[in-house]
């Protein structure tokens, strides 16, 4: 199942999310620290929601109060459950 999030308060401004099940297949964002990003998208394939979740929920980008793993964390989540 495929998923566009459009993020909110991060650098990135979308992300597409590949999900089998809830197995993370594929994860790519658009915009920010590209390098950073293209790492966490590595990390996270193949990890379920709950982990990805309970990994990245929460963490902060200096001032803000989000970051983009915690983004993702939401992102995976929406996307997780709008297919139930």
């Amino acid at each position: 199942m495929a998923y566009i999030y459009k993020t909110k308060g991060t650098c990135s401004s979308q992300i597409d999310i590949e999900l089998d099940g809830n197995i993370i297949k594929s994860v790519k964002f658009y915009g920010g620290c590209n390098g950073n990003l293209q790492g966490i998208a590595k990390i996270v394939e193949g990890l379920t929601v709950e982990e990805v979740n309970e990994k990245f929920s929460g963490i902060r980008c200096g001032f803000k109060k989000t970051s983009c793993p915690d983004q993702l964390a939401q992102a995976v989540m929406e996307a997780y459950n709008s297919a139930e």
